[in-house]
């Protein structure tokens, strides 16, 4: 009845226009609040969970894709809802009506703070832990918050395989004292100089063990790098799996990747842009090879892997590249401005910042977004302020030194996409926090269609 009824509400969703992600899995837990511990034994299991603050969605979906090119078939929450009721919602549309389940995985992300409580009711094989920032305060609360509740639910967890990104100390504090197998990923050396340097807020300065402070060698970006501790000798720990010689390219990113479980190194190059990307590339490599996946499937799938939206999504206006990223903490803008400083073309930025409840009600985090790195520049020509936030974003570029006559807000998103889209810089990025994203992806489609239709009218004319 739960898979029935779910199912019923998902045709209902996608009728009414949405995406459906969730709601049927809500319905099936108000049925059924078994459902999931109940499903979840028909993979005996084989359960992948990818957990942290950013790269959740794209780590997730490479693994996916790997695993799909590799002839398995997969249940996954690949639109990247990760709350308890999105992860019911994944294996409702996976199973037939009756409940049955014909696959041999599930690869799903969880909310950092929906961990504990999906873990209740699944026991994986695997535990993927990208990274862990400051994000949505007024829901998480502080970080030391966030990380003690996965913890605890990782002690609980029997048999499990945690794949951990080494080069975090945060997530040190929880697999340095885990009695799990841990298999650690990371970027070994200083990486090539990015294009741009923001200035960045460590969320880890202290040493977990004994609280000295902690030295690093190198940062990658945030408190991601060779860090130890001389108070007590902790550091990062030796790489199982590694990147060497990570070059940042005009569509994308490549790297060596060294193997250390098995000896090897072999190379990937992935179509999307951001330094950042190394790290979910390198999680899912970690993985991959746990399972002896071979290397040439694993560099396929990196190599045709395309993002989901928001995550660096690509679109062209003519010969005008627009790209949508998902923003939702002061990590992630800073990386995307990094990005778009790597961008050598004019730009425009759009910036749609909602406040409800997906979106953390308190938006004060923009003040540490380093917009004062885009005060100065002049291939920047316009900054487009949007969504329900739209003066408060308007008012943080004024203060970071944006001339006020680059700076326009207009409140009604679908009329300010258009104007993004139609303005005269080569390339457009545009910036969303999660309630914002659906809305500005969807009306970036339409007027985009729109668009060609015109251009094909006159073309024939």
């Amino acid at each position: 009845m739960a898979v029935l009824f779910g199912k019923l509400v998902f045709r209902l969703s996608k009728m009414l226009g949405y995406k459906g992600s969730s709601l049927p899995g809500m319905v099936a837990l108000k049925i059924y609040p078994g459902f999931l511990s109940q499903i979840s034994k028909k993979l005996d299991r084989r359960i992948v969970l990818v957990t942290g603050t950013n790269g959740k969605t794209t780590t997730n979906n490479i693994i996916a894709s790997i695993m799909r090119a590799s002839g398995y078939k997969i249940v996954c929450n690949a639109e990247g809802a990760n709350m308890i009721n999105g992860i019911a919602a994944a294996f409702i549309l996976a199973a037939d009506f009756k409940g049955n389940l014909n696959h041999d995985y599930a690869v799903l992300e969880v909310d950092e703070a929906s961990f504990p409580h999906v873990t209740k009711y699944l026991n994986p094989e695997f535990v993927v832990i990208n990274n862990f920032f400051r994000d949505q305060l007024d829901r998480y609360g502080e970080l030391d918050k966030t990380i003690l509740f996965i913890k605890d639910a990782v002690k609980k967890l029997e048999d499990t395989v945690l794949i951990a990104n080494a080069d975090d100390p945060l997530v040190m504090r929880i697999t340095a004292f885990s009695k799990h197998k841990t298999v650690y990923y990371g970027v070994l050396t200083k990486s090539e100089e990015q294009f741009v340097k923001a200035k960045e807020t460590k969320e880890a300065r202290f040493c977990p063990v004994c609280g000295s402070k902690l030295i690093y060698d190198f940062y990658h970006y945030s408190q991601l790098g060779d860090y130890k501790c001389e108070g007590c000798g902790f550091k990062r720990p030796d790489l199982d799996i590694c990147a060497l010689e990570v070059k940042l390219l005009d569509g994308g990113i490549c790297s060596k990747v060294c193997d250390r479980i098995h000896k090897m190194e072999f190379e990937i190059k992935l179509n999307i842009k951001g330094f950042y990307n190394i790290y979910n590339a390198l999680a899912a490599c970690a993985f991959s090879r746990l399972k002896a996946i071979d290397v040439p499937i694993i560099q396929k799938a990196l190599f045709e892997y395309k993002p989901v939206a928001g995550r660096l999504e690509v679109f062209y206006n003519d010969e005008k590249e627009i790209l949508l990223n998902l923003v939702k903490n002061p990590t992630g803008f800073n990386e995307g401005i990094k990005t778009l400083g790597s961008i050598e073309k004019t730009k425009d930025v759009f910036i749609a910042i909602n406040d409800n409840h997906a979106d953390g009600i308190d938006i004060s985090w923009l003040w540490d977004v380093d917009f004062e790195f885009l005060a100065d520049r002049g291939d920047v020509l316009s900054f487009i302020c949007s969504g329900k936030r739209s003066e408060e974003m308007a008012l943080r570029l004024k203060y970071a030194g944006v001339p006020v006559e680059k700076i326009k807000i207009i409140k009604n998103m679908r009329e300010a996409v258009a104007v993004v889209v139609n303005e005269k810089a080569k390339n457009a990025y545009l910036f969303a926090t999660y309630t914002a994203l659906w809305p500005v992806q969807r009306y970036l489609k339409a007027i985009l269609k729109s668009s060609e239709k015109e251009q094909r009218a006159c073309k024939m004319k």
